[in-house]
């Protein structure tokens, strides 16, 4: 049952943050372009890479952490789902070259968090 509070509590503050964060990003970059699950989905990239290495390479936690920010947290603040139906909706409104921009930003720079936050962990 702990368990299960750890990984709600981390998923309850990253669905939070993952609603700020894209409304904030609307309002600075208003565009077609879904910007603001890029910066979502690449932060919370670089959080898991920085957060599993530290802790998986560098410090002993205990590994209920893991629960409240790996799954409960990157899990609620990320957001594959909402970048499969901007992706969606861009092709069928027949915005090929944002279509195809957002696949490519995506996964590029979501990989790029990972190894950034993976790197800037065994700097620490």
């Amino acid at each position: 049952m702990q368990n299960i509070l750890l990984i709600s509590l981390g998923a309850i503050a990253g669905a939070n943050l993952r609603y700020f964060v894209a409304q904030l990003v609307s309002r600075l970059i208003p565009s077609n372009f879904p910007y603001g699950t890029l910066v979502i989905n690449f932060s919370a990239s670089f959080i898991l890479g920085l957060f599993l290495i530290w802790t998986g390479e560098r410090v002993i936690v205990d590994p209920r952490w893991r629960l409240l920010i790996a799954v409960g947290f990157c899990g609620g603040y990320s957001t594959y789902s909402s970048f499969a139906f901007e992706t969606f909706a861009l092709m069928e409104q027949g915005r090929w070259m944002l279509f195809a921009s957002n696949i490519i930003l995506m996964n590029v720079l979501c990989l790029m968090g990972v190894a950034l936050g993976a790197a800037a962990a065994r700097s620490i």
